[in-house]
Order: structure tokens, then sequence, then C-alpha cells
């Protein structure tokens, strides 16, 4: 009975402890409950056993504490873009000589033979005569500068060919050390790295001057033609009237002295040395002995006076026309 009423008396306790203890109730909450059950214990006339202590205390804590995160120091990595060094070597070009000058529209050609087929548009450049290779090649210097330079479409002999030195001598009187002004066509150099370009020193057009005196011919090398015809009709000109190279070569006769003549005092010697300057195509003997046409193996020969053997008896200036 005993163990009945100490069970009916605590059982609320036990009852409110539990549920503190789930809910996590706070302890005051607790105390109260506790002595509202003695309280409703008493009051029903059975008296509650009297315990030693009947206040319960329980330390319960309401917060949970939250873990602090301290954050691991994480090493950030940093990429730093260092280029590779790739090499490229200097290389060294020595190119094919290359022309450039500064183009001078302003100067003004004079109004030379054959130059009106010379194009007014292109670039113009003054420059100064150093030498003189042949007739269409020569050296001219810009602006310190030296450039091998041929004439535009024209061709003259080597300066060891036929005819050459006389080519040579002429283009050197008109250029050599002369300030001349040098007009291009449309290539800049031919294959030889010579600059091409028609030439003008004073009044005169130098390339069509070549060919006009004959000491040059014409020719066309495309696509540097402005002047082609100029030159080709140049130089039928030239062959006309004989200019120049176009000159006909006199082939020079060997004089063979004439064999001795036979005379009524003798043999009479027909060596140069004794030839007598009156008969100059023939060589009869100075006079004396005197000889008559009968005498000497000549006919129809040219006399000059004096005529010391009287050939010329008629003064026509023809001596032994007769048989």
């Amino acid at each position: 009975m005993l163990s009945a009423l100490h069970l009916t008396a605590f059982h609320p306790a036990l009852v409110a402890l539990i549920l503190a203890t789930l809910l996590m109730v706070p302890v005051c909450m607790i105390i109260a409950v506790v002595s509202g059950a003695r309280v409703l214990t008493s009051s029903t006339g059975v008296p509650a056993p009297v315990l030693e202590s009947t206040a319960v205390s329980i330390s319960v804590s309401t917060e949970t504490p939250l873990p602090t995160l301290t954050p691991s120091s994480i090493p950030t990595k940093i990429y730093t873009n260092t280029p590779t060094l790739t090499f490229t070597p200097t290389k060294t070009f020595t190119p094919t000589l290359t022309f450039t000058p500064s183009a001078t529209p302003t100067i003004t050609l004079p109004a030379a033979q054959g130059a009106n087929c010379v194009p007014d548009e292109n670039e113009r450049v003054v420059a100064r005569v150093v030498s003189v290779t042949d007739g269409d090649t020569i050296v001219v210097d810009i602006g310190g500068t030296q450039y091998k330079l041929r004439y535009i479409g024209i061709d003259a002999p080597e300066s060891s060919a036929t005819g050459g030195k006389q080519s040579t001598d002429y283009n050197r009187q008109l250029v050599e050390g002369k300030t001349v002004t040098l007009v291009k066509d449309h290539s800049e150099t031919d294959r030889y790295d010579r600059l091409l370009r028609y030439v003008f020193v004073g009044d005169t057009f130098v390339n069509y001057e070549m060919v006009r005196a004959g000491f040059a011919t014409s020719g066309s090398w495309p696509p540097d033609t402005a002047c082609d015809q100029v030159f080709a009709t140049a130089e039928q000109s030239a062959r006309l009237n004989q200019l120049g190279l176009w000159v006909p070569t006199i082939t020079p006769v060997l004089y063979i002295p004439p064999a001795a003549i036979s005379t009524s005092s003798g043999i009479i010697s027909g060596s140069g040395s004794n030839c007598d300057p009156s008969y100059p195509d023939v060589c009869i003997p100075r006079y004396p002995p005197d000889l008559d046409c009968s005498q000497i193996p000549y006919r129809r020969f040219r006399v000059i006076p004096p005529d010391p053997h009287s050939f010329d008896r008629d003064g026509d200036g023809i001596g032994c026309e007769g048989g």
C-alpha cells in the first residue's frame, strides 16, 4: 500500500521531469509542477509521506551553441604568365640595286628634236654624267650614288666592236661630265640592273640624237616603247643620208709598183721612190729621161702639172688618151 501511494505521489513529478527533459522546459516551471503535486496530494486527506527533499534541481541548458567555424587558410595560387622567349635572328639582306628617286615632275623638258614621244607625266630626275661606257650606256651620279644607265630604245656597238669607238666618242661629246635630265618610261631597270631612261642634255634628246647621227640603231624592248616609232624614222633617215656608221666603207686598193719599163736607152726601174708626182695614180719614172706614151704601159691616167713628160698634150688632165 505504501509503494502504491509513493508511486501515486511522485507520478506527476516524474512525468513533468521527463517532459521537461524532453522539451527543455525551464527549471522554474518544473519546480512549480512538483509543488502543485504536493498540494493536491495533501487535500485528499491522505497524509503524504514526508520526504527529506522534494525539490529536484535540474540544470538544463536550453541553448545548444553552434560550433564556430574557423576557415582554414587555403593559399591561393597566383599564376604568372611568363612568355617563352623566341629568338628571331636578324636577317642580312643585300638587295638588288633598286633606284627610288624623288620624282620631280616640275622639271620642264626642252623642246628638243624628237622629244614629243617622251611621256609628260613620268618622273624626271636631274643627274650628273660620271663616265661614258659606250654609245648607249653611261654612269650617272644621283644624290651622291652612282648608277649604270642605259638609253631606252636604241642600241650601239660595244666599244671594242666595229664602229664602237666612233659611237662611244660621239656619246662622250654629248654628255660626259654634264648635267642631264632623266625620264622614265615604264621599267625601272633592265636585267643587268641598269637604269632605263630617256636622257636630255641642254636642248638635245640624247637617245634620239645617237640614232639620228647614225651612231646607234633603233630597237623595241617592251614595255618601254613610247619612242620606238620616232627612233625607227630617225634610223631610216641616217641610213639614207649615209651618216655616222652608215657611211660606205672604202676598201683601200693595195698599190703594186709597175714592172720595169724598156726604153731605147735601156731598162728603167719603176720603183716607188722614183715615181713622178705629176702622175699620182701610176708610177712613171721622173724626168730625165724623157718618155712618150709608147714607152709606158698606162693609158688614160690622171696628169697634174707640170707634166714633165708631156703626156697630156691637149691639157685636159688625162694622159696618153690615144693608142
